[in-house]
């Protein structure tokens, strides 16, 4: 067979979303688009803000002679200048230009980062459940993910991290508000971990980096905040998007942040510049940036999103499911009813209702539901949820 036998292997492992979405494109040509109740997508439905469009405007009318030409690879200076002020604020640690590379979304941000900092056979620790794409991301630049378990309520379990750390270990992974819990872990937690990496990297005699994947930082209920990782632990790098704060993923935008005071913090930036270029970023798109320079701390109406949860949770809590109230981002993560989390999604899809199974999270017996769709259809979906869980009930 022509395909490479990895990438067979990752079609398989990463098939779940891709089923989902197939599924709902044969349930809208036999039912309808209003009868069928896509939860399966992180897509957001929200139209980027009114000041996006404002920014687009002024930029498509200044843009400077020899504006769409080759710029350095880490970005214009212009706007890692705006975003190390922003980000200088909101983490609450002084960052320059020089620590920022813009990207191709926090995807593109991931994928430096591990390029820069992995040596075949080395590991990236993360925490179950995990966005899937994780695994192929370290496998891209020839290490492995070691997954570990989380609390009931989804918060890190520092004990099985700690456990996992051995010679190889280079990056523990993070993300936070989470995909696909909702979970947001707290300042004192994020402390803790810290310094457990502080001390298993004296042991280790090098640094294990800390990488937080925030893109869903802005979106948070209840008056949740993100506490700062750059303020948790020197040796820490972020990773960001324009995707979910702004709605714009078909974009491709983000952003990736080397603490100041990291070990050989020149280096690595410098590493992570030569891996945009050589990976065929290049550099993040050039319209995008000049945008997004005016925007920055910008975000989409997240009471909507809020709103959406509130009724979701109030409709699910109702029929009797099992939850932990998510704290931020669009995704619920229930408990199935049963032990076969994908035996139960094939019930819900008889209800027309698309979500998938946490097997594809890497925690069987759960279930996301990505809720950044019409509040309608959150509401007509209620009961389809109810007689699946009767249905198991008997």
């Amino acid at each position: 067979m022509a395909l490479a036998v990895r990438i067979q292997d990752a079609i398989q492992r990463s098939s779940w979303i891709r089923k989902m979405f197939e599924e709902g494109a044969r349930l809208k040509a036999l039912y309808g688009a209003d009868e069928v109740f896509d939860f399966s997508l992180g897509n957001p439905d929200l139209e980027p803000p009114k000041s996006f469009r404002e920014a687009l405007h002024e930029v498509v009318a200044d843009a400077p002679t020899g504006g769409h030409g080759y710029m350095p690879n880490a970005g214009y200076e212009e706007t890692r200048a705006a975003v190390a002020s922003y980000v200088s604020e909101e983490q609450g640690v002084e960052v320059g230009s020089a620590q920022v590379i813009m990207t191709c979304g926090a995807a593109g941000a991931l994928n430096c980062i591990l390029k820069a900092l992995l040596d075949p056979g080395d590991e990236v620790i993360v925490s179950a459940p995990y966005f899937v794409e994780y695994g192929f991301y370290a496998e891209n630049h020839g290490g492995q993910i070691r997954v570990v378990s989380t609390h009931e309520d989804f918060t890190l379990d520092l004990g099985s991290i700690e456990a996992a750390i051995n010679a190889r270990t280079k990056v523990i992974l993070i993300n936070s508000p989470n995909n696909p819990t909702g979970q947001v872990y707290d300042g004192r937690l994020l402390s803790e971990l810290g310094e457990l990496m502080a001390v298993r990297s004296r042991k280790l005699g090098r640094a294990i980096y800390l990488v937080s994947d925030e893109p869903y930082r802005k979106i948070v209920y209840d008056g949740a905040s993100v506490p700062s990782i750059l303020g948790s632990y020197p040796n820490s790098i972020v990773a960001t998007s324009y995707s979910k704060d702004i709605s714009l993923p078909g974009e491709r935008l983000g952003y990736l942040v080397v603490h100041p005071e990291a070990d050989q913090s020149e280096a690595l930036v410098a590493g992570m510049i030569l891996a945009n270029r050589v990976l065929g970023f290049v550099n993040a798109p050039a319209l995008m940036q000049r945008v997004v320079r005016r925007l920055q701390g910008s975000c989409v109406d997240v009471g909507i999103y809020q709103a959406r949860r509130d009724r979701l949770c109030q409709g699910l809590a109702t029929a009797g499911y099992e939850f932990v109230r998510p704290r931020g981002a669009f995704y619920l993560f229930p408990k199935s009813p049963i032990a076969d989390d994908v035996a139960f999604v094939r019930w819900l899809q008889e209800e027309n209702i698309l979500v998938v199974p946490g097997s594809g999270f890497g925690s069987p017996g759960y279930f996301r539901i990505s809720y950044c769709v019409e509040q309608q259809a959150i509401e007509n979906s209620i009961p389809g949820f109810a007689r699946a869980l009767q249905r198991v009930r008997g």
